[in-house]
């Protein structure tokens, strides 16, 4: 069966599954290309609030598709970098995605496919869910940004035995570090995903959009430049619409219906 990614609707939610079967979820150019696709057609339709990303079946991702990789080493170099950056554009377009994106993780999340994980504001897991790096157990480096993921998410030491050793690591253990946000019984990873993207359907998109890019950009502002940040997304959100409503429904203790 080929390997493509599906999309479907879940009330406001749009929900990405990788299927590749044959291959346990694994990635390729083809995948890239239509998540790529996906968020920028979810990015213009005010009737999806959030996106979540999961894989058909018992695994999240396999990860890279290693006779893909080794049948690459026989062509020019920049068939590789060509197919990397088609995965990096999906990563960049997942962080800077101006709505809350879910990962629904069940099985395993290798290489790649954790560090597509990474890339997602949100990770749900299974309780039996686990992720590896193992990209040095082939002779390989890893990509999908999964170096700078879990170098600002884990302390070094860690990170060099997740990345150098290519030790497996729970989704509890992952929950206990901060890294997962929920752990699920085994199975019902996207149920409690889907249920984290109602609630963060029912915010302000503009004050979400407002915080992701923060966030984003904390990582290399210096404190001046993301106070000034700040002053500019908080006067803006309190000028747009959605400021009155959040507002006025606090005050009469009432729930907002935002635009």
């Amino acid at each position: 069966m080929p390997a493509e990614l599906k999309s479907a609707s879940h009330g406001r939610t749009m929900v990405l599954t990788i299927s590749n079967p044959d291959l346990r979820n694994a990635l390729g150019p083809e995948i890239y290309a239509a998540g790529i696709e996906a968020l920028n057609a979810a990015d213009s339709n005010p009737d999806v609030g959030s996106v979540v990303i999961t894989g058909a079946g018992s695994t999240f991702c396999a990860g890279g598709n290693l006779q893909r990789l080794l049948e690459n080493r026989g062509k020019p170099p920049h068939v590789q970098a060509q197919s990397i950056e088609g995965l990096h554009g999906w990563i960049d377009a997942i962080r800077t995605f101006p709505k809350p994106v879910i990962a629904a993780v069940e099985g395993f999340a290798a290489g790649a496919g954790f560090s597509l994980a990474l890339a997602c504001d949100f990770i749900v897991a299974a309780d039996d869910a686990a992720f590896v790096m193992a990209y040095s157990t082939v002779g390989l480096s890893p990509d999908g940004g999964g170096t700078w993921s879990l170098a600002r998410a884990l302390p070094r030491q860690l990170v060099s035995e997740l990345l150098m050793c290519g030790e497996r690591i729970g989704s509890r253990r992952l929950h206990e570090l901060g890294v997962v946000n929920r752990v699920a019984a085994a199975g019902s990873a996207l149920d409690e995903a889907l249920a984290l993207a109602a609630r963060l359907n029912e915010r302000a998109p503009n004050a979400l959009a407002s915080i992701k890019e923060l966030l984003n950009d904390a990582a290399t502002a210096s404190l001046t430049q993301q106070l000034a940040s700040e002053r500019e997304h908080f006067v803006r959100n309190l000028h747009h619409a959605n400021g009155a409503i959040g507002i006025q429904a606090f005050l009469a203790k009432q729930p907002p219906r935002y635009s």
